[in-house]
């Protein structure tokens, strides 16, 4: 736990769930409570990435940084990354959609990254077939076949050495996790087993699936 906070990312539109999916209800408490809730207990400091107009809302969270977040997911990392203090050495990002994030998770992606890992991502297997597709005179065609032992479904927790995740920020970049930059600029990203239940809210139906998930009709 030494050295080691956690950005909980809270800035999204939430245009596919119709609102701010963050502040939706989800058993006894709001989406954002459970996600922030592990990570305060999996770290040593939490800071929260939200919108403007989330503040009134976001104001009662045990977490000990607030920041606005950017245009885009990378930017409210970014502006993340600018609230750490000097000290810390492991950053967490965790997206808030995903309330069912175990500390068991985090603290599995924590341990690589300690252990030397520059990045260390949760992963499920993809049980699907998957195909690669390109647009035809009368839709989509299919190109190929992927190999689906080769593909994995990433989720967060994410945890980074600190250096390298910084280093990967600074020229800007855009990705839809961190982990992508961290493979850009070269770095190690080792892949810890997933959890099904760190499913993440994009539609209604999602609360659903994460209360039973989390076992929160019982």
């Amino acid at each position: 736990m030494e050295h080691t906070w956690s950005i909980v990312l809270a800035a999204g539109s939430g245009s596919r769930f119709g609102g701010n999916k963050q502040l939706a209800m989800l058993g006894h408490q709001r989406v954002v409570e459970w996600s922030v809730d592990v990570a305060r207990s999996c770290s040593e400091g939490v800071i929260l990435v939200i919108n403007p107009e989330s503040i009134e809302e976001t104001a009662d969270l045990n977490v000990d940084v607030v920041v606005f977040g950017g245009d885009t997911r990378s930017e409210s990392v970014r502006n993340g990354l600018g609230a750490l203090p000097d000290a810390v050495t492991v950053v967490v990002i965790h997206d808030a959609a995903r309330p069912g994030a175990s500390t068991a998770l985090y603290q599995s992606v924590i341990e690589a990254v300690k252990a030397g890992a520059d990045a260390a991502v949760p992963g499920l297997a993809v049980t699907d077939t998957l195909k690669q597709v390109k647009d035809g005179p009368g839709g989509k065609e299919v190109t190929l076949t992927v190999d689906r032992d080769t593909i994995m479904a990433i989720q967060t927790p994410q945890a980074f050495d600190r250096k390298m995740l910084e280093a990967a920020h600074i020229d800007t970049r855009e990705a839809t996790d961190d982990a992508g930059l961290i493979e850009a600029i070269g770095g190690t990203v080792k892949v810890v087993p997933g959890d099904v239940s760190a499913i993440k809210i994009t539609t209604q139906s999602d609360l659903a699936i994460a209360a039973e998930l989390m076992g929160l009709n019982k």
